[in-house]
């Protein structure tokens, strides 16, 4: 990439799992038998850094299962490994700097500050502060955050709210001082995040997918765009989430009961309105249904002309991007040349130069080789559970 002045261009990261070089991890993925340990993910994301060195990747999220059973309750056996990786963390903190690669976590969605239980609200703390601790141990300023969302509503909204303001209260000032709060999209607004805000004082992350989801107040996106990145002391850039929507058909796997293989078998006709990817034989037990997609849901890859118009709706502010296609470091690797060749603009913005067409053409070229897909949901999608179901 082109050397950037004394102003800094905005980054570009992904979260967690690298998919355009084999091999890498994002953690220590072995079970609590094998004595899984930090200081082992510390040795695969030190790879990980450089690879993004490599390809000039220069923001990171980093795996919430960084540091594996480190908070479990049953397990007292892991609980000190943070403070063990001291000398690892701090390391590996230096390297990334070095690197000016910005890091983050996003704690998963069991990670809840509002649940109506204070135990599980407890055991949430305890995973924030573990994570908090390990990016001070790192040495990470204040550019280096812990991504939360509200939570659940339990019922109701206005309560859970508020219970998210009890929840912070809580927490130990290490926590307070990474943590940070984005507007989700079934369930708590960008108006809910700011009211939040206004009586907590928390950083927003503003989610552009998010946004366009949920937003019954009908606010006006420069304006609450404006509005979440204030929040940010000065000194400190802001970083936002991106992502366009699936477009594509769902396809859903179905259970054909034994009374419908019957009235199959007796010349009965396929359920109305029902489109099946293929014909459905008499005899068959399950069937792919096919089903419009479900706007929550990430696409593969960004849309650069959808990114393009975003970026110069917000030009003039300052903030980097977190992108959160499913593709991961695929789908920046396709996304710099794309802008480069649409909206050298806004290329520009991220220190993305004619200079680097050469560079960015080999990038694509080596995509035709091919990656697998990854069919786990990022935590910004969730588990099935945040997923409204189809009618």
């Amino acid at each position: 990439m082109s050397e950037f002045g004394q102003e800094r261009p905005l980054r570009l990261g992904f979260p967690v799992k690298v998919m355009g070089k084999a091999g890498l991890k994002s953690n220590d993925t072995r079970r609590w038998q094998k004595n899984p340990h930090l200081k082992c993910s510390l040795e695969h994301v030190d790879q990980v850094l450089d690879y993004l060195h490599s390809v000039g990747l220069n923001m990171y999220r980093l795996s919430s299962d960084l540091a594996p059973y480190a908070t479990h309750p049953d397990m007292p056996q892991f609980h000190n490994m943070v403070a063990e990786s001291d000398a690892e963390l701090a390391a590996f903190g230096r390297k990334a700097r070095n690197y000016d690669i910005r890091l983050s976590f996003h704690p998963s969605q069991y990670v809840l500050l509002n649940s109506p239980n204070p135990e599980l609200t407890k055991k949430s703390i305890w995973d924030l502060a573990s994570q908090a601790e390990m990016l001070d141990r790192m040495g990470a300023g204040d550019e280096a955050v812990l991504v939360t969302h509200v939570g659940g509503v339990y019922g109701e909204h206005e309560t859970s709210r508020a219970r998210w303001i009890e929840g912070w209260g809580q927490c130990p000032e290490h926590v307070k001082k990474r943590l940070v709060l984005e507007n989700d999209d079934i369930r708590f607004s960008a108006a809910d995040a700011l009211w939040i805000h206004e009586r907590t004082g928390v950083r927003l992350i503003f989610d552009y997918q998010h946004f366009w989801c949920l937003n019954p107040e009908r606010l006006d996106m420069r304006a609450t765009l404006e509005a979440f990145l204030k929040t940010w002391p000065e000194g400190v850039r802001p970083k936002i989430h991106f992502s366009s929507p699936r477009t594509e058909m769902r396809e859903v796997k179905r259970t054909i009961t034994a009374k419908q293989r019957e009235a199959a078998q007796a010349g009965g006709k396929p359920k109305k309105g029902e489109t099946t990817k293929a014909p459905v034989k008499a005899t068959a037990r399950v069937k792919t249904v096919l089903l419009p997609p479900i706007w929550t849901g990430h696409s593969d890859f960004t849309n650069p002309f959808e990114f393009a118009t975003f970026m110069r709706m917000a030009d003039g502010l300052d903030f980097d991007v977190m992108m959160e296609g499913k593709s991961k470091d695929i789908s920046l690797l396709k996304l710099r040349p794309d802008l480069l060749r649409f909206a050298p603009d806004v290329a520009a913005r991220f220190g993305i130069y004619a200079d680097d067409a050469d560079q960015l053409a080999a990038d694509e070229r080596r995509l035709e080789a091919g990656v697998s897909a990854d069919d786990e949901a990022d935590v910004d999608e969730g588990d099935a559970a945040r997923i409204p179901k189809a009618a």
